[in-house]
């Protein structure tokens, strides 16, 4: 076994040294300047100030380049229902950067220059120093340079001594009618009110937030939760993001922060803690650490995220599952956030934004951005006394000038839900935006007609809100800048609002018998106006409310057959009943054998029938399953390999269940998002003929490669080939000792890992390549010989990575690995360290004699 290696060494600081010196001794930095000597002054104009000084000492930097094509969102706009917009926003979005990206992406490839696109904002994200900022910026595409910058949840008085088990004030379920305790926010903005006098919760309403993430299990929002399947089951694709990348996975709902689990509890929490506590909710985790950091890059994540929600893996967007509303509990400095700003709002998503908590109860225009922006609804805070925080951002905006905040709700000591299952009480402009989100459901629930219209709801709002007069700092007592409109009202703004919907509820029941089902999707609506979906209640109950119309339902739900009924005719003033009854299906035996990438019988992998509340099974040592009782219908059967997982993938294929049913799933080859896949492969040895001058603990070295070489769709002529088992195509680095799991945006990007570890070259070391075959189908290797682990012991290694010109495919072979790679990276990256495909990390997986190979989706 190797000895731990030691930390890593400051990796910014050590990158950008190790940089800087490869360039000093390239001639670089005297071009840069150069370049920097030559610049337009419109040129110059481009680049924000703390870039600038960020790259004039000659280090690299990380920054945005947005170019000045936007889409033409007027169509979005037009549309009948909320998927149509946000479906239309998004093909107008994607279709814009992709067209305007073009000629920027190919400057950059060719400049081995990693990146990483956006179409929300139209802007692509870039490290480089000052040379390539000033050719950038020389381009017409070309509007803004803007340097990477963090933001934070607005998270006030917070104190994890107020965090208890239970809430302080215990209320019974606010999702039933009866007598509700609600917190008092809850209680100040009348929304039990609207409970009472509307029986209205925020039925088919779906609100998500950008935050630090959902406990999404908590007792208060578990059933609220969308990706909730209704029979202990969850579905987090579509319904979870974490953009961040601080979950255990990427399919796993979590908060390491707390915050995001707080302001979710206010919008929808049931026993009297949230607004709309019969609205579902999704979530995209876009901060992060206790400290509550919010990166740029992963806010533009979350933001696209939310107009067009993907499965975990960021793949196979579904606009059509973008939320009613979102709520924005953070802010900073800047207004880069204004095209994800105005690309929801055409898409008819609601969005809400804190206001700030950098006022003193005294000075003006200290709102800040995005919630100080004109495009956002900004949201005040004030106390249980009806008096404003004195933490609260008050207006006219420091950055446009408008009237800010837009209004003002309950943000003082407001307890909702916390991580561990528990309860705290918080304060901030970021307790009372919830409230606002929360009200735009209840509203939207209420009179249905509004959904997707943003300037009508933001008017009802105003209209509603109870004036406080505040003038000091400009405006009138009906609205001033440390108010806004006043104090959220929402049961004013239902009653203003259009009073045509018709309330339809119901049962639904097995029809032998008789007995109410939960957990059955009730799925209605029509075309013209779009779907809305239900989840029924314990005792088979759903509620939903539409403008008069003619609409079809669809209930589904495990073990039922699916059921239709068409036309149903919504008309008048008066509430209908709608109840249904759903015939339970059959259930049959599922078996079978797992076999891995191969064709080998695979132990210990998991079998799940998908959105079922079936137990999942695991292969046995011969690769055999057995689910003994599946309902007749067709599913979606998962196979999921245990670690380690290697070269084999994830399958998913249908499964049909109409009497017994066997099956052999042979798992696929594993791949990248980006096509790339692996799989064993014969070992067939190349012996190095031609040596590379590297030699110490840490070296690199440039090499040409005798044919074109295609990774992840760029083509190279030449690599850098480094001491650490690693090959870099963006440049030749020193200091990559500590290897990295992959993907990840932290430098080295771009690479080829055989075996990426801290080795080192002595005497008996060498690196060394060879090129074998014809034109045409040339291979080329790259050969680490004996090298040594730098953990001070005796250990060596032999291996190799090999260009095939043929097939564009790369192996690694492996003649000797003590240790098998127990301490190494092992793998593929794209230039942007935002794709991979990583074959193991720090596991003793490797074998003498063996080799894998990695075909090319990307050419």
């Amino acid at each position: 076994m190797h000895l731990p290696r030691p930390p890593r060494r400051s990796t910014a600081v050590w990158a950008a040294a190790a940089f800087t010196a490869t360039a000093l001794a390239a001639g670089a930095l005297p071009a840069a300047a150069a370049a920097a000597d030559t610049s337009s002054a419109a040129a110059t104009a481009k680049i924000d100030s703390s870039l600038s000084k960020a790259v004039a000492k000659g280090g690299d930097a990380t920054f945005f380049v947005t170019l000045k094509d936007k889409a033409d969102l007027k169509t979005a706009k037009k549309q009948s229902s909320h998927a149509k917009a946000a479906k239309a926003a998004y093909k107008a979005l994607k279709t814009n950067a992709e067209d305007s990206q073009k000629s920027l992406a190919s400057f950059l490839d060719k400049k081995k220059v990693g990146h990483k696109d956006y179409w929300i904002a139209n802007t692509v994200k870039v490290t480089g120093d000052q040379a390539l900022v000033d050719e950038l910026a020389k381009r017409s595409d070309v509007k803004s340079i803007v340097k990477e910058q963090t933001f934070k949840l607005d998270a006030g008085e917070t104190s994890n001594t107020k965090v208890t088990k239970t809430p302080t004030k215990a209320g019974t379920d606010s999702s039933a009618s009866g007598d509700d305790t609600p917190e008092w926010g809850v209680s100040d903005i009348k929304a039990d009110q609207v409970w009472n006098q509307y029986d209205d919760r925020g039925e088919g309403i779906v609100i998500a937030s950008v935050d630090s993430g959902v406990q999404y299990d908590h007792p208060d929002l578990v059933d609220n939760y969308r990706g909730n399947n209704g029979d202990g089951t969850f579905t987090n694709d579509y319904n979870f993001y974490d953009a961040t990348g601080a979950c255990a996975t990427t399919s796993t709902p979590c908060d390491d922060n707390g915050h995001g689990t707080h302001t979710m509890g206010t919008m929808v929490g049931k026993n009297g803690i949230g607004v709309a506590p019969n609205a579902k909710w999704m979530a995209a985790k876009a901060c992060a650490t206790s400290q509550g950091s919010c990166q740029d890059d992963d806010l533009l994540a979350a933001g696209q995220w939310i107009l067009a929600p993907t499965d975990a893996n960021g793949q196979n967007p579904r606009p059509d599952l973008a939320p009613n509303i979102v709520n924005n509990s953070w802010g900073g400095d800047g207004t880069f956030y204004t095209d994800i700003v105005n690309a929801w709002n055409a898409a008819g998503i609601f969005e809400a934004f804190a206001a700030g908590n950098d006022g003193d109860g005294t000075t003006c225009s200290t709102t800040h951005p995005p919630g100080a922006q004109t495009e956002t609804y900004g949201v005040g805070a004030y106390d249980v006394n009806s008096k404003i925080a004195n933490f609260s951002g008050f207006g006219p905006s420091p950055i446009d000038g408008s009237a800010k905040p837009n209004i003002s709700a309950p943000g003082v000591n407001v307890e909702s839900t916390w991580p561990g299952s528990s309860y705290n009480a918080e304060s901030g402009t970021s307790m009372a935006t919830p409230h606002v989100s929360g009200a735009v459901a209840l509203l939207w629930s209420a009179a249905p007609s509004l959904i997707g219209n943003i300037a009508e709801t933001r008017e009802l709002l105003n209209e509603g809100a109870r004036d406080v007069d505040d003038t000091h700092c400009g405006g009138t007592a009906a609205m001033n800048n440390v108010w806004g409109e006043g104090k959220l009202n929402i049961l004013a703004s239902i009653d203003k609002a259009p009073h045509t919907a018709v309330t339809v509820s119901g049962k639904v029941t097995d029809k032998d018998t008789g007995a109410g089902v939960q957990g059955i999707s009730v799925k209605a609506g029509n075309d013209t106006e779009g779907y809305r979906t239900v989840v029924t209640g314990a005792n088979g109950g759903y509620r939903l409310s539409f403008t008069p119309n003619t609409y079809d339902f669809t209930l589904s739900g495990y073990g039922y057959a699916t059921k239709t009924v068409s036309g149903v005719e919504l008309s008048g003033d008066q509430p209908v009943t709608q109840d249904f009854s759903l015939t339970a299906m059959p259930v049959h035996k599922v078996s079978g054998t797992v076999l891995d990438v191969t064709g080998k019988a695979l132990k210990g992998a998991t079998v799940q029938v998908v959105g079922t509340p079936l137990d999942t099974v695991t292969s046995a040592a011969d690769g055999s399953f057995t689910l003994p009782k599946v309902a007749e219908s067709t599913y979606t059967l998962k196979v999921t390999p245990a670690a380690p997982i290697l070269c084999n993938g994830v399958s998913t294929t249908s499964l049909v269940v109409a009497g017994d049913e066997t099956r052999t799933i042979r798992l696929p080859a594993r791949a990248d998002n980006s096509g790339n896949s692996c799989t064993p492969a014969t070992y067939s040895w190349i012996s190095g003929s031609s040596k590379v001058a590297l030699s110490g603990d840490e070296d690199a070295k440039t090499v040409s490669l005798p044919f074109p070489v295609s990774f992840y769709g760029v083509k190279y002529s030449s690599a850098a080939v480094t001491t650490d088992g690693l090959i870099d195509f963006l440049s030749p680095r020193i200091g990559d000792y500590a290897n990295e799991a992959l993907p990840t945006e932290a430098q080295p990007n771009g690479i080829v890992a055989p075996l990426w570890d801290d080795l080192t070259l002595d005497k008996k070391s060498t690196v060394q390549t060879a090129t074998t075959g014809k034109s045409g189908s040339r291979k080329f290797a790259i050969v680490w010989n004996n090298v040594l682990f730098a953990d001070g012991g005796k250990d060596r290694a032999t291996f190799e990575a090999v260009f095939d010109e043929a097939t564009g495919a790369l192996t690694f072979q492996y003649k000797s690995v003590p240790g098998n790679g127990s301490s190494a990276t092992v793998g593929i990256e794209n230039q942007a360290g935002t794709d991979a495909l990583q074959y193991s990390f720090d596991q003793a997986v490797l074998k003498d004699g063996s080799a894998i190979r990695f075909a090319q989706g990307a050419k």
